[in-house]
């Protein structure tokens, strides 16, 4: 396995063009200094809606990024490559991703850094349908996760090595999406066992589902998903990237501030039961999964680039060469 930025090279260009072409028609981006209804259009990709990830549908839904000027419009890209060539097209400007995966693309070559943080922990557990009650019982089947290069998969593949399974020796990964559609494939039988977050773990176990395992009893310090832009484009439009922080930040305050607003939206949004929203925020709260300033986590940033560095066989990296602190320190001073 090489670095993920050494795959992007080998991505076939046409494709690759036609999927930019694609996301770029479907969100109707314009330049950076365009203007719609008096607000810059801000594109933003998301790797899949789960509540980890939600800050960014509240912040616009509920206006906290208006108040900064920005039309800001997340896209759902399923999988990093597409993810890092359009923030590298600039037809994104920021990323909610993996933050090992983001690393190993600038590493490749992609001139990308990361700002803030989105998830600082990790939530997943590792649930098997219900005629599976242990690892060993889940040689030669298939196992479902969010995407192949992800570093929740990165971590799963750790998390079966410790418990006797090799990857892919004794059983094989399909892709099928993550969060909800996690949890669609393993009641649907297309995988013997899927990853999922809190709360939708919650909800597998009701359903008599068996939880194997919860990743953050294996690792628990580690940076799972952070905001990510090209740095070219961040040091051109620095002021654009502040008014973006700061409504992420004004979002997230109001957020660990209104538990049953907050909740209720995110029953809606992310179509889950209002108990179970409830139950995901009380856990991401007080296991600081979301960090209330939306640090980034310095020692799970390592960790994470650690796990990854032995996954590919390659050279560990320093994780301060792939962070900018400034624009969340100037957003937070301005504010």
């Amino acid at each position: 396995m090489q670095y993920l930025g050494v795959v992007l090279k080998q991505v076939d260009r046409k494709v690759s063009a036609t999927l930019l072409a694609l996301c770029w028609v479907a969100i109707f981006v314009l330049p950076a200094h365009s203007v719609a209804q008096g607000r810059v259009k801000f594109p933003v990709g998301v790797g899949t809606k789960t509540l980890g990830a939600g800050l960014i549908w509240l912040a616009t839904k509920k206006g906290f990024f208006e108040e900064f000027g920005l039309d800001v419009q997340p896209v759902l890209l399923r999988g990093t490559p597409v993810a890092v060539q359009a923030l590298v097209g600039e037809s994104l400007y920021v990323t909610m991703g993996s933050a090992d995966a983001m690393v190993s693309a600038a590493v490749g070559g992609a001139d990308l850094v990361s700002v803030a943080g989105v998830i600082n922990g990790l939530t997943q557990a590792i649930v098997a349908g219900k005629k599976y009650k242990s690892f060993k019982e889940l040689r030669g089947t298939t196992v479902g996760v969010q995407s192949l290069a992800s570093g929740a998969t990165t971590v799963l593949k750790r998390i079966f090595k410790k418990n006797g399974l090799d990857y892919p020796a004794d059983y094989k990964l399909l892709a099928v999406g993550g969060g909800n559609f996690n949890l669609a494939a393993l009641n649907s039988g297309q995988v013997a066992a899927a990853f999922l977050v809190v709360p939708l773990v919650f909800s597998a176990e009701e359903q008599g589902m068996n939880v194997l395992g919860y990743y953050k009893d294996y690792f628990p310090n580690y940076q799972l998903t952070v905001m990510s832009v090209k740095r070219g484009w961040a040091e051109k439009n620095r002021p654009v990237l502040i008014r973006f922080i700061k409504g992420a930040l004004r979002a997230n305050r109001w957020l660990f501030s209104n538990r049953d607003a907050a909740s209720e939206f995110f029953a809606k949004e992310i179509q889950m039961s209002p108990e179970m929203a409830r139950k995901g925020w009380d856990y991401y709260t007080s296991n600081r999964i979301w960090h209330p300033n939306l640090e980034l986590n310095g020692d799970g940033m390592k960790l994470a680039l650690e796990i990854l560095a032995e996954e590919t066989k390659a050279a560990p990296q320093d994780a301060t060469q792939y962070i900018d602190r400034s624009y969340l320190q100037q957003a937070l001073k301005e504010l």
